[in-house]
């Protein structure tokens, strides 16, 4: 017997969302929970039911798809439905399982849904790494990072970033004289910065280029680097040849 699959469907256009309906209503195995018709929508939909799978469309108002999955804890299975090819690998960038085109016929659409079914196996998520790694290079760096606060969300532009801090499986980001808490490593979030304008000084740290001042001797062999705003932080001696360079 098949597992049940809890479904929503997430797109700002009703005939799309009538369609992805009609394509999944032969299978009695697959319950639609709920449509959204906007970013913010999905967002509390998601959090509060948990589904197993959803179609998320990636152009919508407020928030796209991408950032969507980025202020949900717990992601669900995604097949991104969209009318823009050019978001393909950033799909695979965040583990979407499959990227449907549209108008897409039903048995593109039969095709993404048995992907969805695979995505428990561990042959699929193998595979899938290979695309994630492949792809990694060739997606555009971010211009805005979300972070959730409780119903709250905040759109911080990566211009307006001083410096990031690890925090165990959080960062804090400062900017304009605040820090805010997001659920992401340091080493996820720094693949998807402008190399050229944020630089790792330190496990714990990355920096805006921008935001530098200057590097001062802290201790034997040990340096600090002094931001714009009076901030400090360490530079780890690995980090330091590299650092010197930009300033």
């Amino acid at each position: 017997m098949k597992s049940r699959l809890r479904a929503i469907i997430v797109d700002d256009e009703e005939l799309a969302r009538k369609i992805v309906r009609e394509f999944l209503a032969p299978h009695e195995d697959i319950e639609i929970l709920t449509e959204c018709i906007n970013g913010f929508e999905a967002v509390k939909a998601i959090t509060e039911l948990k589904p197993d799978l959803v179609f998320l469309d990636i152009q919508m108002p407020k928030l796209n798809g991408f950032e969507v999955l980025d202020l949900v804890e717990q992601r669900p299975v995604v097949v991104f439905v969209t009318a823009h090819d050019h978001f393909a690998l950033k799909a695979f960038e965040v583990h979407a399982v499959d990227y449907l085109l549209k108008p897409f016929s039903k048995e593109r659409f039969e095709e993404a849904l048995k992907r969805a079914r695979e995505q428990t196996s561990k042959k699929y998520q193998d595979r899938l790494s290979e695309v994630v790694s492949s792809a990694r290079a060739n997606v555009k760096p971010i211009e805005r990072v979300l972070v959730r606060e409780g119903f709250k969300v905040h759109i911080i532009p990566v211009d307006k970033i001083d410096y990031i801090e690890a925090q165990d499986d959080y960062i804090s980001l400062r900017s304009d004289g605040k820090n805010f808490l997001k659920h992401q490593t340091l080493t996820e979030l720094e693949a998807t910065l402008e190399k050229s304008k944020f630089i790792r000084i330190h496990r714990s740290f990355i920096v805006n280029v921008e935001r530098l001042a200057r590097i001062e001797p802290y201790a034997k062999d040990s340096h600090i680097v002094i931001l714009k705003d009076g901030s400090k932080l360490p530079v780890s001696r690995s980090k330091f040849d590299s650092l010197k360079q930009l300033l």
